[in-house]
């Protein structure tokens, strides 16, 4: 994704209005959080259970982050119009085709309240009207699938190919009845992606009434020749969204800022089922800049690499090995069942991934830093001798 600095002198006119505010205040920094940092004695929990980017976000995102303490007291609008141009400019579509989200989460749960089970009242207030089924892998990403029974949709979960661990699409399609199709690619928890020309194909043969939504939170580290986005193909297809986050590779997963994109259209249909200003102005802040550093995905993906090829090396020579990983994180197969094992590792203060009842003899795990992969390995050989 190519770096952008469209609008900046509006960014920072932003910023020092708020600092106005700060006049006769203390200084409000990141820095403070270091008075709130575990003791020495505390024990030290390694956290390889939730694909957290362990580097966290850019300089330049912390620094608008800090700024933006002294804007607390305004809503965001004019922080989200900034970000949805940056957006709409970097994938080549409208201003209103973009929605952002609390989170790519918060896509997820609009597409299911939006596509998937019921409406409150039918035609001539008769009663529920249907709106279709939720078609997703299996395993996938749980948190639509929540969604979707909450809103009285069923759910149809489809297993996984057996050789590659890529969506088996002929059948989701088989199985899909208007609704809505989930496809997680890469897919969270295999790692593993459906090929570019398969997914192109299942998007341009799935009726215009059955929607699809592609999340793409772990685009920015696939490298394979056999995966591409699909924001492209939105264009041609009114019942494509493709959803992003910035929790991933731009480090941000605790401020909680996603977006989708999709036709105008589209958009429409989903707006009214969400909050008003659901992202707030520091996320907000921290998104804009970290769209103008060109350094953050690159680093990112360079590191994630090179931790992984450490990881899988160990790994293979203890005899171990997991589904290639198009992520930033990895399912090991440890050849038993998973559960002891998670609970193990709980013991020596190593936390991974859960239980994935589709792959019950496979171990979840995000790719941290050299030293936290050391701690695990060191773990692994405990728990496994």
């Amino acid at each position: 994704m190519k770096s952008i600095s469209i609008s900046r002198r509006k960014f920072a006119q932003l910023l020092t209005v708020g600092a106005a505010g700060a006049v006769a205040r203390p200084a409000l920094t990141l820095a403070r959080a270091a008075a709130t940092a575990p003791s020495a004695t505390t024990p030290t929990v390694v956290r390889l259970s939730s694909n957290e980017n362990p580097y966290g976000p850019s300089v330049k995102a912390l620094k608008a982050m800090t700024d933006s303490f002294n804007l607390a007291w305004r809503y965001p609008e004019e922080h989200a119009d900034l970000l949805i141009e940056s957006l709409a400019k970097i994938n080549g579509v409208g201003r209103d085709q973009i929605l952002l989200g609390d989170g790519s989460s918060e896509i997820l749960k609009l597409c299911a309240e939006t596509f998937t089970g019921s409406t409150a009242n039918g035609q001539n207030g008769s009663g529920p009207s249907p709106r279709g089924n939720l078609v997703v892998g299996d395993p996938t990403f749980e948190a639509i699938l929540q969604h979707a029974a909450v809103n009285g949709a069923e759910v149809v979960k489809v297993p996984l190919t057996g050789n590659s661990f890529s969506h088996d699409l002929p059948k989701m399609a088989a199985a899909a009845r208007e609704g809505l199709i989930y496809i997680c690619n890469p897919n969270n928890p295999t790692a593993s992606i459906t090929s570019k020309n398969e997914l192109r194909d299942f998007i341009t043969k799935t009726p215009s009434q059955t929607m699809i939504l592609v999340d793409e939170a772990y685009f920015h580290y696939a490298d394979s020749s056999d995966y591409e986005s699909v924001i492209p193909l939105i264009k041609d297809h009114p019942n494509l969204i493709v959803a992003r986050t910035f929790s991933k590779v731009y480090g941000m997963a605790g401020l909680r800022c996603g977006y989708c994109v999709a036709q105008k259209e589209t958009i429409e249909r989903m707006r009214p089922h969400q909050s008003w200003d659901s992202v707030n102005i520091m996320a907000l802040a921290a998104a804009i800049a970290s769209l103008d550093d060109p350094e953050q995905v690159a680093n990112g993906r360079r590191l994630n690499g090179e931790t992984k090829a450490f990881l899988a090396s160990e790994l293979g020579e203890l005899g171990y090995k997991s589904i290639p990983s198009q992520a930033n994180f990895v399912m090991i197969d440890v050849k038993r069942p998973v559960v002891p094992l998670i609970q193990a590792f709980k013991q020596r203060n190593v936390q991974v991934g859960r239980l994935f009842p589709a792959l019950p003899n496979h171990l979840r795990l995000t790719i941290g830093k050299k030293a936290e992969m050391e701690a695990f390995l060191s773990a692994f050989r405990q728990v496994t001798a």
